[in-house]
């Protein structure tokens, strides 16, 4: 935990780690850069249903269509990617900033002159008198659950959210954290079982949560065990995905043009090997990721090629 706090700084400005996925094509006229995503379960948002064996269709950037895949004709000449058997959802955002324990006044003008430039301000408390200030100052985000602080109550977890406090878990960095210190197993897992209750707590109110890792300080990349314990907390594969994809650009002002899967929206993809709604560590089964229309990760190394030829 000391090494952890020792490394915090203040940033104003948020990391915002954008991981995506899917693929890019065109109706009418077809370029050799367009793409459709052919075969796949798609979730165009975290509340909708999803659509079984559909399609997608991306275009300069950009998608320009997307449903069953009987309705969409695919341009001759398009690359497509089969996605029968997989799963496509929305790009993902992973919110992480830090910022130290500061004077009530200091962080006040420092949340102030963030606002003024149209920037959201993070904070990053270990106790709860980080969190006070956090909630007095105006700060839009807590970078993570809190271990030096007592149990959230009911009364807590409203102020919280009157505060329109947006939440990052990051529960998987106590779970590094104390796996490098000298306590017990048990001891571990008590203090996990503390923050995936403050989650709890709020995810159960109503509060944003907004999905994090903490990479940088963590080397720890796979986001299995941050899934599972999110959904130890109680939330719902759709609430998890929300935590991904819309509450993020709800909260940085981008819901307008990300987030969801539809047309003229940011063809920002990610291509998954399973379905969350079985088992939420499917999330971190990540096959493919894209965005502005661009192919940028490839589990399977497979390369796309041109025009009418299948990824599969």
């Amino acid at each position: 935990m000391r090494p952890y706090i020792a490394h915090m700084r203040l940033r104003i400005v948020p990391i915002l780690f954008l991981f995506l996925a899917a693929v890019f094509l065109a109706g009418g006229r077809c370029r050799a850069s367009d793409v459709a995503l052919i075969g796949a379960k798609i979730y165009p948002s975290a509340t909708g249903p999803p659509i079984e064996n559909g399609s997608i269709l991306v275009h300069q950037g950009q998608i320009l269509a997307v449903g069953p895949a009987r309705a969409i004709k695919i341009p001759r000449g398009a690359t497509t990617i089969d996605c029968k058997g997989l799963v496509v959802t929305a790009g993902f955002w992973n919110s992480h900033v830090h910022i130290a324990a500061l004077p009530l006044a200091i962080a006040k003008a420092a949340v102030e002159e963030a606002h003024r430039h149209g920037m959201p301000v993070f904070a990053h408390p270990q106790n709860l008198e980080g969190v006070e200030i956090a909630i007095d100052s105006g700060v839009d985000v807590l970078a993570h659950t809190v271990p030096d602080s007592p149990l959230w109550t009911a009364e807590f977890v409203a102020r919280l959210k009157r505060a329109n406090l947006a939440l990052i878990p990051t529960l998987t960095l106590w779970d590094f954290v104390a796996r490098g210190g000298q306590g017990t197993d048990r001891e571990r897992e008590a203090w996990i079982d503390k923050m995936v209750a403050e989650l709890g707590a709020y995810s159960k109110a109503g509060g944003e949560v907004l999905f994090g890792t903490d990479i940088g300080y963590t080397d720890h990349f796979d986001t299995t065990l941050e899934f599972t314990l999110m959904s130890r907390a109680g939330m719902t594969y759709q609430q998890i995905l929300a935590s991904l994809t819309t509450n993020p650009t709800r909260r940085f002002r981008s819901s307008g043009h990300s987030g969801r899967i539809a047309n003229g929206m940011d063809a920002d993809l990610v291509v998954l090997g399973a379905d969350p709604a079985q088992d939420v560590a499917a999330f971190s089964n990540v096959r493919y990721v894209i965005r502005s229309g661009k192919l940028i990760f490839s589990a399977s190394k497979i390369p796309i090629y041109g025009p009418t030829k299948v990824v599969r």
